[in-house]
């Protein structure tokens, strides 16, 4: 047991009573810690264990992660109607959180462990119910905007380590070029969409199966930001492949039912799948970057594993849309192939 356990331990006794009392517990049982799961950030989940109890205690250390918007969303998603972890005990100060236990099987999971068709259907109906619900309740001047000096942050993570950390180099004058008029397409597109409340990673990943619509994780980075954002992450995910012609069907069958609700989606569906790829293209991008930056910065060569995923996605998008001709050319030059 590290440092941190020690001090998780010690506050964990001190908050059990509050779930106790919050969940109706006639008794204060004693219970297991568990590894539960981590993330690509500082952040570490464990399971506490008694029985069939169970609940999730987050421990977000406080020099490198601010727990304080996962509060704050948290309470933001449950004023929209989305299933998200009841929250029963903060220590801000300390860095933990004690979470209700929405289960362990994601998204993700189950679609690799393999689901029958009406199955998976049923799953990402209730994904998409869930993300109009959060954007409907959008409003500005509540989450930090999603802007141009973000969206320019996030793409100068492809070159600064993408580029120069994993590839071992820089671009040259002819790339540099290429790779401005692939920025100024980019945030011209981005930043002229209809602004929501933003999750940031709806994915597979992010989603626990469950009964009904799933339980969201991981929102804790929430903007204020495009419309297509969302649904581009959840049928374009960094961790599990639709081909093409599936993604075009579940992005539309969420324009359809968007479009149906009053959420702020282009009336063109032409117009919408465009933006949509490239907000796609945008992100795409800054998660290679990420990802070699888990690699080089932070000591975790796993996650680099996905990148040709990422490489498919920007070919994918190149080949349906000639704006992208300098990011195709881009990529040549660069030798990632698809």
């Amino acid at each position: 047991m590290d440092s941190r356990q020690q001090q998780m331990q010690l506050w964990l006794d001190q908050a059990l009573p509050q779930a106790a009392a919050a969940l109706g517990w006639d008794d204060l049982p004693s219970g297991e810690l568990a590894p539960a799961s981590a993330d690509a950030s500082f952040r570490r989940y464990f399971r506490w264990q008694s029985g069939d109890r169970s609940l999730i205690i987050m421990d977000a250390p406080p020099e490198h992660e601010n727990s304080e918007p996962f509060v704050r969303i948290t309470r933001l998603l449950q004023d929209a109607g989305v299933r998200v972890p009841r929250l029963f005990a903060e220590g801000l100060a300390q860095g933990f959180l004690l979470l209700e236990d929405m289960g362990a099987k994601t998204y993700l999971q189950t679609i690799e462990q393999g689901v029958a068709p009406d199955e998976l259907e049923r799953m990402f109906a209730g994904a998409i119910s869930s993300l109009i619900r959060w954007q409907l309740a959008s409003r500005p001047n509540v989450l930090p905007d999603y802007d141009e000096a973000v969206l320019r942050r996030e793409l100068a993570l492809f070159p600064d380590w993408y580029v120069a950390r994993q590839l071992g180099r820089s671009f040259s004058a002819e790339e540099q070029l290429l790779w401005d008029q692939v920025q100024t397409l980019l945030l011209d597109s981005n930043l002229g969409e209809a602004k929501v409340f933003v999750h940031r990673d709806y994915m597979p990943r992010n989603l626990m199966t469950a009964e009904g619509e799933p339980g969201v994780l991981d929102f804790q980075d929430a903007l204020y930001g495009p419309v297509s954002y969302d649904v581009t992450s959840l049928f374009a995910d960094a961790f599990y492949s639709w081909p093409v012609a599936e993604r075009r069907q579940w992005l539309t069958h969420y324009w359809q039912q968007a479009l149906a609700a009053g959420v702020p989606v282009p009336n063109d569906l032409d117009i919408f799948l465009a933006q949509a790829r490239l907000m796609g293209v945008q992100r795409h991008l800054k998660v290679l970057g990420i990802f070699a930056r888990i690699c080089h910065r932070d000591g975790k060569p796993h996650y680099l594993k996905d990148a040709p995923r990422f490489v498919r996605y920007l070919r994918d998008a190149c080949a349906a849309d000639q704006r992208l001709a300098p990011l195709s050319a881009l990529l040549d030059s660069l030798g990632l192939a698809a």
